[in-house]
């Protein structure tokens, strides 16, 4: 579509405030996928996918982090 927000792994790591390595180890695990590539061939990731990585990951992270009772 064309009014969606394409981010490339740079800016998807800005935006959620986690490392380079971070973004390409969601796609790695399946998290986050690839939709296309930028003029400079970079691979480009759509915004609505990075939040729901984010969310899905940061979600488990606190699972496994609560204390057990």
């Amino acid at each position: 579509m064309e009014d969606e927000l394409w981010l490339t792994a740079r800016e998807a790591a800005d935006l959620t405030g986690v490392s380079l390595q971070t973004i390409y180890s969601w796609e790695r695990r399946g998290h986050l996928t690839v939709e296309g590539l930028d003029h400079r061939g970079q691979k480009l990731f759509r915004h609505l996918d990075v939040a729901r990585a984010e969310m899905a990951t940061r979600s488990k992270a606190k699972r496994v982090l609560a204390p057990v009772a």
